[in-house]
């Protein structure tokens, strides 16, 4: 079997496989980018390089059908949400189509003994490598090549092994952008790269910045290789969210929103709520509506409308997760609700009663598995919300606007979500702190990972 291998977790079949990268292509590739640079994103105006991405925005709504499909096939993400990922990759190229021109203009600097000027011109680095996951196959790849392209850069591209179907669909989308537009046909490369070939690839000298979205371990083995060749790294890694809830005016309402934070994207997201931390006094009303309407989303065809949870990404996923359920359960927690998984469609389940001496506690659960807490103040809400190795998003929901922002500035991460979850937009920063990694990506911080800054001083 190929590394690069489409195999429909809905029904296990091998849908098509894509070869490897030769070395010798790989270094071509890089060439190719690094020309790309040299010749065409750096010389033309930022005009030129907003409309190719603005070309990029309407050639995914003009396929977002065929592009939808290919990921359902892919990773079994219901279709309905599909079309949304695809809609959102369109937004976000679009946003800096529009926002590209004003975040790169000249930033002036009073000069404090009066002589003269000066001021920051921004402009792209080089080459930049992506590594992209499997779980959004096309949002991912939007919110990098989006604004590094527009800055000035071009990008190599991995996606990741489970998703080369889509990888080739957006490679299509750029190769025809750049045709119609008169552009340098290699801004954007796709590379169906190893692990090992990508070691090279961060080695080049060519190659002057990465960005890897991922688990936190292929982001230390990324960083580690990027920082012995100082190569500047943006990491989006893993989390194990909170979701807090304090107060509510409307319990139901509240409910409906953890159980969607919980099963967007079949469970599998990194910045989804998954660890529920409940107040006392709604507790126990709170974890039964919950589990009713959380066990109500069972897993179904991915490609049928409506389906809100369908299967697993993969083998190798739903036998994780049922070994770091099965796990829980020995060491302690109650099962709230549970079912039998059948081949990768997994039915949720809701654990309670996790305590620190449990893996549970620390580790993220990639799936439709919620775990809930009960607490009995705000500062025990905050304590355990902070007590993971994860920072990445939050949610907090209460009914008095000064706790909220009390909360928000207590807690560990790198976004605070009040009263609402699924708010993610093309003009809102996405990153996260601790071993969520470093670095943000979309609204008007993600042109700033990789440019030079550079100083202009005029006598």
């Amino acid at each position: 079997m190929s590394l690069f291998s489409v195999i429909n977790p809905a029904t296990g079949e091998t849908v098509a496989e894509y070869p490897t990268i030769s070395d010798e292509a790989l270094r071509e590739a890089i060439g190719s980018a690094s020309a790309a640079y040299e010749s065409w994103s750096r010389r033309v105006a930022v005009a030129d390089r907003t409309a190719l991405i603005a070309r990029v925005a309407e050639l995914h709504t003009e396929r977002r059908v065929q592009l939808a499909e290919i990921v359902v096939r892919e990773m079994g993400k219901p279709l309905d949400q599909a079309l949304g990922e695809v809609d959102f990759a369109a937004a976000i190229y679009q946003y800096y189509a529009d926002n590209g021109h004003a975040f790169l203009a000249d930033e002036p600097i009073e000069v404090a003994d009066g002589d003269g000027s000066a001021f920051i011109r921004r402009g792209g680095l080089g080459v930049l490598l992506g590594i992209m996951p499997w779980n959004f196959p096309y949002y991912q790849v939007a919110r990098f090549a989006g604004p590094n392209i527009v800055a000035g850069n071009t990008i190599l591209l991995k996606h990741a092994p489970q998703c080369p179907e889509s990888a080739a669909a957006i490679a299509q989308i750029f190769d025809d952008a750049e045709s119609q537009l008169g552009a340098h046909d290699s801004v954007y490369v796709n590379v169906y790269a190893s692990n090992e070939q990508i070691a090279t690839v961060i080695a080049d000298a060519r190659v002057q910045g990465v960005s890897v979205t991922g688990s936190e371990r292929a982001g230390a083995a990324v960083a580690e290789l990027a920082g012995k060749h100082l190569k500047k790294v943006v990491l989006e890694l893993g989390g194990s969210d909170p979701f807090i809830l304090l107060s509510t005016d409307d319990l139901d309402a509240a409910v409906q929103d953890a159980v969607n934070a919980r099963l967007d994207n079949n469970g599998q997201s990194c910045n989804a709520a998954k660890r529920f931390i409940v107040i006392d006094g709604l507790y126990d009303e709170f974890a039964s509506k919950f589990t009713e309407l959380f066990t109500a989303a069972q897993p179904a065809d991915p490609m049928a409308e409506g389906t809100l949870l369908g299967p697993l990404s993969s083998a190798a996923a739903t036998k994780r997760l049922e070994e770091q359920l099965g796990r829980a359960v020995s060491q302690g927690a109650t099962v709230l609700a549970s079912g039998t998984p059948s081949g990768n469609f997994f039915p949720p389940a809701v654990l309670a009663d996790v305590t620190s001496s449990m893996d549970a506690y620390h580790e993220e659960f990639f799936g439709p598995v919620a775990a809930i807490y009960r607490v009995r103040s705000e500062a025990e809400a905050v304590a355990l919300a902070n007590d993971t190795p994860y920072g990445l998003g939050s949610y907090v929901y209460t009914t008095d606007p000064e706790q909220a922002l009390r909360v928000a500035d207590s807690i560990d991460a790198g976004m605070v979500w009040i009263n609402l979850v699924l708010g993610d937009a093309a003009e809102l920063p996405f990153g996260g702190v601790k071993r969520s990694g470093s670095g943000r990506e979309l609204g008007r911080f993600a042109v700033e990972e990789f440019v030079n800054k550079k100083l202009i001083r005029i006598s």
